[in-house]
């Protein structure tokens, strides 16, 4: 059986980061079938199709499978916040130059809609970051 893989490695082709997205938003307490990912996909092509590329996802490491009666089901290997995190070091190396500041005045200019609250929770944060140094 083949080591899975960090989140993000290997890259996945568009399709790939499809099927993911799916699976992470579908599978939350148990796995998800073929068909289940199939009809949320905005453009799926067959089922044939669809369960290969969950084989190679299970090649790769992204997913593991297991057998629920006649089913087999889909989770990813990686839990959501680890995915997460990585894509998000990846997004502020490539884009923003590791910088969190210069993501972080992105997203605000991006966003005007923010509420007196949600204001008041960032800044909470920053607060709190500031006082433990980082």
């Amino acid at each position: 059986m083949k080591k899975p893989k960090k989140a993000g490695q290997p890259r996945l082709s568009r399709r790939e980061r499809e099927i993911m997205d799916v699976v992470y938003n579908l599978a939350v307490d148990e796995g998800v079938s073929a068909a289940a990912v199939r009809q949320a996909m905005l453009d799926p092509g067959s089922y044939s199709a669809v369960r290969a590329q969950l084989r190679v996802l299970v090649e790769k490491g992204h997913l593991r499978h297991f057998q629920v009666g006649p089913r087999y089901l889909f989770e990813p290997t990686v839990a959501r916040e680890e995915a997460r995190e990585s894509a998000l070091r990846h997004v502020l190396g490539t884009f923003f130059g590791g910088s969190t500041q210069e993501a972080v005045v992105a997203l605000l200019a991006m966003d005007d809609r923010l509420s007196a609250e949600q204001r008041e929770q960032l800044q909470s944060l920053i607060d709190i970051a500031q006082e433990e140094g980082r």
